[in-house]
Protein backbone atom coordinates (compact mmCIF):
# COMPACT_ATOMS: atom_id res chain seq x y z
CA UNK A 1 0.00 0.00 0.00
CA UNK A 2 1.77 3.39 -1.30
CA UNK A 3 2.01 5.85 2.00
CA UNK A 4 -0.89 8.30 0.54
CA UNK A 5 -3.23 5.23 0.54
CA UNK A 6 -2.03 4.64 4.28
CA UNK A 7 -3.29 8.17 5.34
CA UNK A 8 -6.36 8.20 3.48
CA UNK A 9 -7.14 5.12 5.22
CA UNK A 10 -6.36 6.60 8.40
CA UNK A 11 -8.66 9.82 7.69
CA UNK A 12 -10.94 7.60 6.38
CA UNK A 13 -11.31 5.51 10.06
CA UNK A 14 -11.37 8.72 11.47
CA UNK A 15 -14.49 10.22 10.03
CA UNK A 16 -16.19 6.84 10.88
CA UNK A 17 -15.61 6.94 14.14
CA UNK A 18 -16.76 10.80 14.08
CA UNK A 19 -13.30 12.02 15.31
CA UNK A 20 -14.45 14.44 12.27
CA UNK A 21 -18.40 14.76 11.63
CA UNK A 22 -20.08 15.48 8.05
CA UNK A 23 -20.05 19.09 7.24
CA UNK A 24 -16.85 19.41 9.21
CA UNK A 25 -13.76 21.06 8.03
CA UNK A 26 -10.36 18.38 7.84
CA UNK A 27 -7.06 20.05 9.55
CA UNK A 28 -5.28 22.08 7.09
CA UNK A 29 -2.44 19.89 4.80
CA UNK A 30 0.47 21.51 7.49
CA UNK A 31 -1.19 20.20 10.66
CA UNK A 32 -2.15 16.77 8.40
CA UNK A 33 1.47 16.00 6.71
CA UNK A 34 2.60 16.43 10.76
CA UNK A 35 0.44 14.35 12.42
CA UNK A 36 1.26 11.25 10.05
CA UNK A 37 4.54 12.69 8.90
CA UNK A 38 4.24 12.50 5.58
CA UNK A 39 4.88 15.58 3.05
CA UNK A 40 2.44 17.75 1.51
CA UNK A 41 2.31 16.30 -1.64
CA UNK A 42 1.40 12.81 0.01
CA UNK A 43 -1.50 14.72 2.13
CA UNK A 44 -2.75 16.25 -0.95
CA UNK A 45 -2.80 12.64 -2.94
CA UNK A 46 -4.75 11.22 0.26
CA UNK A 47 -7.05 13.87 -0.15
CA UNK A 48 -7.66 13.39 -3.95
CA UNK A 49 -8.14 9.71 -3.17
CA UNK A 50 -10.74 10.88 -0.43
CA UNK A 51 -12.72 13.11 -3.10
CA UNK A 52 -12.88 10.53 -5.76
CA UNK A 53 -14.73 8.04 -3.07
CA UNK A 54 -16.99 10.61 -1.85
CA UNK A 55 -16.08 11.04 1.49
CA UNK A 56 -14.48 14.60 1.36
CA UNK A 57 -15.13 17.34 -0.84
CA UNK A 58 -12.73 20.61 -1.43
CA UNK A 59 -13.89 23.93 -0.74
CA UNK A 60 -12.04 26.73 -3.08
CA UNK A 61 -9.61 28.81 -0.76
CA UNK A 62 -11.26 27.15 2.08
CA UNK A 63 -9.96 23.48 2.73
CA UNK A 64 -11.56 19.63 2.46
CA UNK A 65 -14.69 19.21 3.99
CA UNK A 66 -16.41 15.69 5.52
CA UNK A 67 -19.44 15.47 2.93
CA UNK A 68 -22.51 15.74 4.05
CA UNK A 69 -24.05 12.24 3.09
CA UNK A 70 -21.63 9.82 4.98
CA UNK A 71 -22.16 5.83 5.51
CA UNK A 72 -24.31 3.29 5.06
CA UNK A 73 -27.55 5.75 4.44
CA UNK A 74 -30.60 4.40 3.03
CA UNK A 75 -31.73 4.41 -0.41
CA UNK A 76 -33.78 7.20 -1.22
CA UNK A 77 -37.93 7.17 -1.75
CA UNK A 78 -38.73 6.82 -5.52
CA UNK A 79 -41.07 9.24 -7.69
CA UNK A 80 -44.89 10.17 -6.23
CA UNK A 81 -47.64 8.92 -8.06
CA UNK A 82 -50.56 11.09 -6.59
CA UNK A 83 -54.13 10.57 -8.39
CA UNK A 84 -54.42 12.95 -11.65
CA UNK A 85 -57.57 14.77 -10.53
CA UNK A 86 -58.14 17.80 -8.45
CA UNK A 87 -59.44 17.06 -5.25
CA UNK A 88 -61.06 19.23 -1.89
CA UNK A 89 -58.59 18.56 0.91
CA UNK A 90 -59.62 16.77 3.99
CA UNK A 91 -58.44 15.69 7.22
CA UNK A 92 -56.11 18.89 8.11
CA UNK A 93 -57.12 18.74 11.87
CA UNK A 94 -54.42 16.61 12.40
CA UNK A 95 -51.79 19.21 11.70
CA UNK A 96 -53.49 21.33 14.67
CA UNK A 97 -52.80 18.21 16.94
CA UNK A 98 -49.08 18.28 16.02
CA UNK A 99 -49.13 22.12 16.51
CA UNK A 100 -50.58 21.30 19.91
CA UNK A 101 -48.21 18.92 20.68
CA UNK A 102 -45.37 21.38 20.39
CA UNK A 103 -46.34 22.94 23.39
CA UNK A 104 -46.18 20.06 25.64
CA UNK A 105 -43.09 20.04 28.18
CA UNK A 106 -40.59 17.67 27.64
CA UNK A 107 -42.00 16.51 24.39
CA UNK A 108 -39.03 15.97 22.16
CA UNK A 109 -39.89 18.02 19.36
CA UNK A 110 -39.16 15.94 15.81
CA UNK A 111 -42.43 16.78 14.29
CA UNK A 112 -43.36 20.35 13.79
CA UNK A 113 -40.20 21.97 11.32
CA UNK A 114 -39.14 24.43 14.02
CA UNK A 115 -35.80 24.60 15.14
CA UNK A 116 -34.70 24.29 18.61
CA UNK A 117 -33.91 27.42 20.85
CA UNK A 118 -29.83 26.50 20.40
CA UNK A 119 -29.37 26.87 16.61
CA UNK A 120 -30.92 30.36 16.83
CA UNK A 121 -28.90 33.62 17.31
CA UNK A 122 -31.46 34.32 20.11
CA UNK A 123 -29.35 36.66 22.26
CA UNK A 124 -28.34 38.54 19.00
CA UNK A 125 -31.94 39.22 18.16
CA UNK A 126 -33.14 40.14 21.93
CA UNK A 127 -29.91 42.81 21.84
CA UNK A 128 -31.33 44.18 18.41
CA UNK A 129 -34.51 44.36 20.17
CA UNK A 130 -33.29 46.34 23.26
CA UNK A 131 -31.41 48.92 20.88
CA UNK A 132 -34.54 49.37 18.52
CA UNK A 133 -36.56 50.12 21.97
CA UNK A 134 -34.15 52.33 23.77
CA UNK A 135 -33.60 54.35 20.49
CA UNK A 136 -36.95 54.06 18.76
CA UNK A 137 -39.51 54.01 21.08
CA UNK A 138 -42.18 56.59 19.55
CA UNK A 139 -41.89 54.55 16.33
CA UNK A 140 -41.61 50.98 17.98
CA UNK A 141 -44.86 51.58 19.04
CA UNK A 142 -46.57 52.82 16.11
CA UNK A 143 -48.03 50.85 12.99
CA UNK A 144 -45.64 50.41 9.57
CA UNK A 145 -48.59 49.84 7.52
CA UNK A 146 -47.61 47.64 4.21
CA UNK A 147 -45.90 47.54 2.97
CA UNK A 148 -43.67 48.04 5.69
CA UNK A 149 -40.45 49.09 7.36
CA UNK A 150 -38.42 50.78 4.41
CA UNK A 151 -35.12 49.89 6.37
CA UNK A 152 -36.28 46.26 6.29
CA UNK A 153 -37.68 46.35 2.85
CA UNK A 154 -33.81 47.98 1.80
CA UNK A 155 -32.00 44.79 3.30
CA UNK A 156 -34.51 42.09 2.19
CA UNK A 157 -33.73 43.54 -1.33
CA UNK A 158 -30.29 43.25 -0.39
CA UNK A 159 -30.42 39.84 0.82
CA UNK A 160 -32.46 38.65 -2.15
CA UNK A 161 -29.57 39.48 -4.60
CA UNK A 162 -27.97 36.17 -3.41
CA UNK A 163 -30.63 34.02 -4.56
CA UNK A 164 -30.34 35.63 -7.97
CA UNK A 165 -33.11 38.20 -7.52
CA UNK A 166 -32.87 42.17 -7.81
CA UNK A 167 -35.95 43.72 -6.81
CA UNK A 168 -36.59 47.00 -5.28
CA UNK A 169 -37.61 47.81 -1.33
CA UNK A 170 -40.43 49.06 -3.46
CA UNK A 171 -41.51 45.80 -4.99
CA UNK A 172 -41.39 43.86 -1.16
CA UNK A 173 -44.22 43.51 1.29
CA UNK A 174 -43.62 42.98 4.53
CA UNK A 175 -46.02 40.16 6.17
CA UNK A 176 -46.63 38.15 9.66
CA UNK A 177 -44.57 35.26 8.55
CA UNK A 178 -44.32 32.96 5.17
CA UNK A 179 -47.43 31.96 5.91
CA UNK A 180 -49.25 34.88 6.15
CA UNK A 181 -47.53 35.60 2.61
CA UNK A 182 -48.95 32.23 1.34
CA UNK A 183 -52.40 32.89 1.97
CA UNK A 184 -52.43 36.64 0.85
CA UNK A 185 -50.88 34.91 -2.78
CA UNK A 186 -53.88 32.53 -3.20
CA UNK A 187 -56.49 35.18 -2.27
CA UNK A 188 -54.78 37.31 -4.56
CA UNK A 189 -54.55 35.10 -7.51
CA UNK A 190 -57.26 32.57 -6.87
CA UNK A 191 -61.12 32.05 -5.93
CA UNK A 192 -62.98 29.46 -4.17
CA UNK A 193 -63.44 26.41 -6.56
CA UNK A 194 -60.28 27.30 -8.56
CA UNK A 195 -57.60 24.26 -8.90
CA UNK A 196 -54.24 25.24 -7.32
CA UNK A 197 -51.02 22.67 -9.04
CA UNK A 198 -48.93 21.20 -5.50
CA UNK A 199 -45.98 19.05 -5.26
CA UNK A 200 -46.70 16.16 -3.72
CA UNK A 201 -46.15 15.89 -1.10
CA UNK A 202 -46.31 19.36 -0.06
CA UNK A 203 -46.14 21.71 3.00
CA UNK A 204 -49.28 20.58 5.10
CA UNK A 205 -49.38 24.61 6.30
CA UNK A 206 -49.73 25.12 2.46
CA UNK A 207 -52.74 22.56 2.52
CA UNK A 208 -54.70 24.22 5.14
CA UNK A 209 -54.71 27.82 3.61
CA UNK A 210 -55.80 25.75 0.06
CA UNK A 211 -58.45 24.30 2.14
CA UNK A 212 -59.68 27.20 4.21
CA UNK A 213 -59.75 29.52 0.83
CA UNK A 214 -62.17 26.56 -0.78
CA UNK A 215 -59.94 25.75 -3.42
CA UNK A 216 -59.16 22.81 -4.81
CA UNK A 217 -55.71 20.68 -4.57
CA UNK A 218 -54.13 18.89 -7.76
CA UNK A 219 -51.23 17.02 -6.64
CA UNK A 220 -48.20 16.56 -9.17
CA UNK A 221 -45.49 13.51 -8.91
CA UNK A 222 -42.77 15.23 -7.44
CA UNK A 223 -39.17 12.97 -7.25
CA UNK A 224 -37.11 13.40 -4.02
CA UNK A 225 -34.07 15.20 -6.13
CA UNK A 226 -35.51 16.60 -8.84
CA UNK A 227 -38.47 18.25 -7.51
CA UNK A 228 -41.90 18.34 -9.20
CA UNK A 229 -42.52 16.68 -12.42
CA UNK A 230 -42.22 19.18 -15.21
CA UNK A 231 -43.76 16.80 -17.56
CA UNK A 232 -46.62 15.73 -15.36
CA UNK A 233 -47.25 19.41 -14.44
CA UNK A 234 -47.78 20.08 -18.66
CA UNK A 235 -50.69 16.83 -18.63
CA UNK A 236 -52.55 18.52 -15.89
CA UNK A 237 -52.47 22.11 -17.49
CA UNK A 238 -53.85 20.57 -20.61
CA UNK A 239 -56.34 18.57 -18.73
CA UNK A 240 -57.15 21.09 -16.10
CA UNK A 241 -58.30 24.90 -15.54
CA UNK A 242 -54.96 25.14 -13.22
CA UNK A 243 -55.25 28.72 -11.97
CA UNK A 244 -51.86 28.57 -9.96
CA UNK A 245 -49.00 26.21 -9.14
CA UNK A 246 -47.14 26.47 -5.32
CA UNK A 247 -44.06 25.01 -4.71
CA UNK A 248 -41.50 25.01 -2.32
CA UNK A 249 -37.74 25.16 -4.97
CA UNK A 250 -34.98 25.06 -2.72
CA UNK A 251 -34.72 22.26 0.31
CA UNK A 252 -38.29 21.40 -0.31
CA UNK A 253 -40.34 20.90 2.70
CA UNK A 254 -40.86 17.82 3.49
CA UNK A 255 -38.72 15.93 0.82
CA UNK A 256 -35.58 18.42 1.29
CA UNK A 257 -34.42 18.46 -2.54
CA UNK A 258 -33.38 21.28 -4.57
CA UNK A 259 -34.71 21.77 -8.34
CA UNK A 260 -32.10 22.61 -10.28
CA UNK A 261 -32.05 25.86 -11.96
CA UNK A 262 -32.51 24.73 -15.57
CA UNK A 263 -35.81 22.89 -14.02
CA UNK A 264 -37.05 26.40 -12.34
CA UNK A 265 -36.35 27.84 -15.58
CA UNK A 266 -38.53 25.59 -17.32
CA UNK A 267 -40.80 25.51 -14.75
CA UNK A 268 -41.72 29.44 -14.84
CA UNK A 269 -41.57 29.39 -18.86
CA UNK A 270 -43.99 26.74 -19.06
CA UNK A 271 -46.58 28.47 -16.48
CA UNK A 272 -45.67 31.93 -18.08
CA UNK A 273 -47.14 30.43 -21.75
CA UNK A 274 -50.12 29.22 -19.66
CA UNK A 275 -50.93 32.17 -17.64
CA UNK A 276 -50.26 30.47 -14.72
CA UNK A 277 -48.63 32.38 -11.76
CA UNK A 278 -46.46 30.47 -9.85
CA UNK A 279 -46.48 30.97 -5.63
CA UNK A 280 -42.92 29.96 -4.62
CA UNK A 281 -42.06 29.37 -0.53
CA UNK A 282 -38.35 30.11 -0.56
CA UNK A 283 -38.15 29.73 3.54
CA UNK A 284 -35.20 27.06 3.59
CA UNK A 285 -33.36 28.59 0.35
CA UNK A 286 -30.45 30.34 2.91
CA UNK A 287 -29.85 26.81 4.60
CA UNK A 288 -27.45 25.26 1.97
CA UNK A 289 -25.17 22.55 3.83
CA UNK A 290 -22.56 23.88 0.91
CA UNK A 291 -22.89 26.99 1.64
CA UNK A 292 -23.93 28.22 -1.88
CA UNK A 293 -27.43 29.70 -1.81
CA UNK A 294 -29.30 28.28 -4.72
CA UNK A 295 -31.20 30.68 -6.96
CA UNK A 296 -34.74 31.16 -6.70
CA UNK A 297 -37.03 30.87 -9.17
CA UNK A 298 -37.91 34.01 -9.31
CA UNK A 299 -35.11 34.93 -10.52
CA UNK A 300 -36.51 33.61 -13.95
CA UNK A 301 -39.47 35.80 -14.13
CA UNK A 302 -39.78 38.01 -17.13
CA UNK A 303 -43.28 39.52 -16.88
CA UNK A 304 -43.85 39.45 -12.76
CA UNK A 305 -46.45 36.41 -12.72
CA UNK A 306 -44.19 34.60 -9.58
CA UNK A 307 -44.90 35.72 -6.36
CA UNK A 308 -42.15 35.23 -3.74
CA UNK A 309 -42.50 34.10 -0.27
CA UNK A 310 -39.75 34.04 2.60
CA UNK A 311 -39.23 34.69 5.93
CA UNK A 312 -36.66 34.72 8.98
CA UNK A 313 -39.18 31.91 11.20
CA UNK A 314 -36.73 29.23 10.09
CA UNK A 315 -33.26 31.26 10.74
CA UNK A 316 -34.09 33.53 12.74
CA UNK A 317 -36.75 33.20 15.32
CA UNK A 318 -39.67 31.61 14.57
CA UNK A 319 -41.82 33.75 17.33
CA UNK A 320 -41.27 36.97 15.49
CA UNK A 321 -43.65 36.12 12.43
CA UNK A 322 -41.20 38.04 10.58
CA UNK A 323 -41.96 37.24 6.59
CA UNK A 324 -42.43 38.93 3.54
CA UNK A 325 -43.69 38.73 -0.22
CA UNK A 326 -42.25 40.06 -3.68
CA UNK A 327 -46.04 39.75 -5.45
CA UNK A 328 -44.44 41.31 -8.87
CA UNK A 329 -47.46 42.04 -11.37
CA UNK A 330 -49.90 41.67 -7.98
CA UNK A 331 -48.26 44.45 -6.00
CA UNK A 332 -51.25 46.79 -5.42
CA UNK A 333 -54.10 44.12 -4.70
CA UNK A 334 -51.36 42.14 -2.68
CA UNK A 335 -50.42 45.32 -0.57
CA UNK A 336 -54.65 45.72 -0.33
CA UNK A 337 -55.26 42.26 0.56
CA UNK A 338 -52.31 42.59 4.09
CA UNK A 339 -53.86 45.68 4.67
CA UNK A 340 -57.42 44.53 5.15
CA UNK A 341 -56.24 41.17 6.32
CA UNK A 342 -53.80 42.22 9.43
CA UNK A 343 -53.11 46.10 8.87
CA UNK A 344 -49.80 45.79 9.36
CA UNK A 345 -47.23 43.48 10.43
CA UNK A 346 -45.53 44.28 14.03
CA UNK A 347 -43.51 47.12 14.16
CA UNK A 348 -40.50 46.26 16.61
CA UNK A 349 -39.64 42.95 15.11
CA UNK A 350 -39.00 44.58 11.77
CA UNK A 351 -37.05 47.46 13.16
CA UNK A 352 -34.72 44.84 15.12
CA UNK A 353 -34.15 42.54 12.29
CA UNK A 354 -33.40 45.41 9.81
CA UNK A 355 -30.94 46.43 12.66
CA UNK A 356 -29.52 42.81 12.81
CA UNK A 357 -29.13 42.37 8.84
CA UNK A 358 -27.60 45.90 8.79
CA UNK A 359 -24.83 45.07 11.24
CA UNK A 360 -24.00 42.35 9.28
CA UNK A 361 -24.94 39.51 11.85
CA UNK A 362 -26.97 37.48 9.78
CA UNK A 363 -24.35 36.50 7.00
CA UNK A 364 -22.11 34.81 10.38
CA UNK A 365 -24.99 33.35 11.63
CA UNK A 366 -25.76 31.17 8.40
CA UNK A 367 -21.75 30.42 8.29
CA UNK A 368 -22.09 28.84 11.51
CA UNK A 369 -25.73 27.22 11.55
CA UNK A 370 -25.48 25.49 8.43
CA UNK A 371 -22.55 23.17 9.44
CA UNK A 372 -24.95 22.47 12.24
CA UNK A 373 -27.95 21.66 10.18
CA UNK A 374 -25.82 19.63 7.77
CA UNK A 375 -24.47 16.99 10.77
CA UNK A 376 -27.66 16.66 12.35
CA UNK A 377 -29.09 15.62 9.57
CA UNK A 378 -26.45 13.43 8.58
CA UNK A 379 -26.39 12.30 12.10
CA UNK A 380 -30.35 11.01 12.20
CA UNK A 381 -30.22 9.56 8.89
CA UNK A 382 -27.31 7.42 9.88
CA UNK A 383 -29.61 6.94 13.08
CA UNK A 384 -32.50 6.06 11.33
CA UNK A 385 -30.45 3.98 9.09
CA UNK A 386 -29.65 1.73 12.22
CA UNK A 387 -32.45 1.62 14.15
CA UNK A 388 -35.15 1.35 11.44
CA UNK A 389 -36.47 -1.83 10.00
CA UNK A 390 -35.00 -2.80 6.65
CA UNK A 391 -36.67 -1.67 4.03
CA UNK A 392 -36.82 2.12 5.27
CA UNK A 393 -35.82 4.71 2.78
CA UNK A 394 -34.75 8.18 3.22
CA UNK A 395 -34.04 11.43 1.30
CA UNK A 396 -31.07 13.26 1.27
CA UNK A 397 -31.46 16.59 1.37
CA UNK A 398 -28.77 19.33 0.96
CA UNK A 399 -30.17 22.11 2.57
CA UNK A 400 -32.85 23.18 5.50
CA UNK A 401 -33.47 20.41 8.42
CA UNK A 402 -36.32 17.98 7.63
CA UNK A 403 -35.99 14.10 6.13
CA UNK A 404 -38.50 12.40 4.95
CA UNK A 405 -38.99 8.71 5.95
CA UNK A 406 -40.85 5.97 3.92
CA UNK A 407 -41.31 3.02 6.21
CA UNK A 408 -41.95 -0.61 4.92
CA UNK A 409 -45.31 -0.88 2.99
CA UNK A 410 -47.89 -1.64 5.56
CA UNK A 411 -46.50 0.39 8.42
CA UNK A 412 -49.16 2.81 10.04
CA UNK A 413 -47.76 5.90 9.91
CA UNK A 414 -50.69 7.22 12.07
CA UNK A 415 -50.71 4.72 14.68
CA UNK A 416 -46.54 5.73 14.92
CA UNK A 417 -47.50 9.18 15.73
CA UNK A 418 -50.18 8.21 18.23
CA UNK A 419 -48.20 5.60 19.85
CA UNK A 420 -44.99 7.96 19.71
CA UNK A 421 -47.18 10.88 21.40
CA UNK A 422 -47.77 8.63 24.47
CA UNK A 423 -43.94 8.13 24.55
CA UNK A 424 -43.33 11.90 25.20
CA UNK A 425 -41.88 12.34 20.91
CA UNK A 426 -43.83 14.49 18.42
CA UNK A 427 -43.03 13.38 14.54
CA UNK A 428 -45.51 14.28 11.34
CA UNK A 429 -47.36 11.35 9.71
CA UNK A 430 -47.00 11.35 5.99
CA UNK A 431 -50.80 11.95 5.51
CA UNK A 432 -50.86 15.68 6.48
CA UNK A 433 -48.50 16.20 3.45
CA UNK A 434 -51.08 15.34 1.26
CA UNK A 435 -54.69 16.49 0.06
CA UNK A 436 -55.87 12.87 -0.73
CA UNK A 437 -54.31 11.69 2.62
CA UNK A 438 -51.62 9.71 0.80
CA UNK A 439 -48.16 8.37 2.17
CA UNK A 440 -49.92 6.38 5.14
CA UNK A 441 -46.75 4.73 5.75
CA UNK A 442 -44.13 7.45 5.77
CA UNK A 443 -43.42 10.25 8.63
CA UNK A 444 -40.99 13.71 8.38
CA UNK A 445 -38.77 14.50 11.27
CA UNK A 446 -37.14 17.59 12.42
CA UNK A 447 -33.46 17.58 12.07
CA UNK A 448 -32.90 20.78 14.16
CA UNK A 449 -32.64 19.17 17.69
CA UNK A 450 -29.70 18.93 19.62
CA UNK A 451 -27.89 15.55 19.43
CA UNK A 452 -27.72 13.46 22.59
CA UNK A 453 -28.37 10.48 24.22
CA UNK A 454 -31.61 11.34 24.62
CA UNK A 455 -32.52 11.96 20.76
CA UNK A 456 -30.77 9.28 19.73
CA UNK A 457 -32.78 6.79 22.53
CA UNK A 458 -35.88 8.90 20.87
CA UNK A 459 -34.72 7.75 17.35
CA UNK A 460 -34.20 4.09 18.60
CA UNK A 461 -37.59 4.18 20.07
CA UNK A 462 -39.26 5.05 16.79
CA UNK A 463 -37.63 2.52 15.18
CA UNK A 464 -38.92 -0.35 17.53
CA UNK A 465 -42.65 1.57 17.46
CA UNK A 466 -42.66 0.99 13.90
CA UNK A 467 -41.47 -2.64 13.98
CA UNK A 468 -44.51 -3.18 16.29
CA UNK A 469 -47.66 -4.03 15.23
CA UNK A 470 -50.19 -1.54 15.16
CA UNK A 471 -52.67 -1.48 18.66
Amino acid sequence: MKRYEQVAKGLTGQIEQGVYLPGERLPGVRRLSEQFSVSISTIMQAHQLLEDRGLVQARPRSGYYVRTTLGRLPEQPAMTNPQPEPAHITGQQMAMQLSRATRQPGMIQLGAAIPHHSFLPTRAINRALLSVTRHQQQRSAGYEFPPGSAELRQQIARRMLDAGCQVAPSEIIVTSGCQEALALCLRTVARAGDIIALESPTFYGLLQVVESLGLKALEIPTHPQHGISLDALKLAIEQWPVKACAIVANFNNPMGYCMPDDNKQALVALLGEHGIALIEDDVYGDLAFDHHRPPAAKRFDTDGKVLYCSSFSKTLSPGLRLGWVVPGKYREQMEYQKYITSLAAPTLPQLAIADFLQRGGYDRYLRQVRGQYARQVARITRAVGRYFPEGTRVTQPAGGFVIWVELPENTDAMAIFHRALAKGISIAPGPIFSAARKYTNFIRINCAQPWDEQLEAAIALLGRLTLAQPD
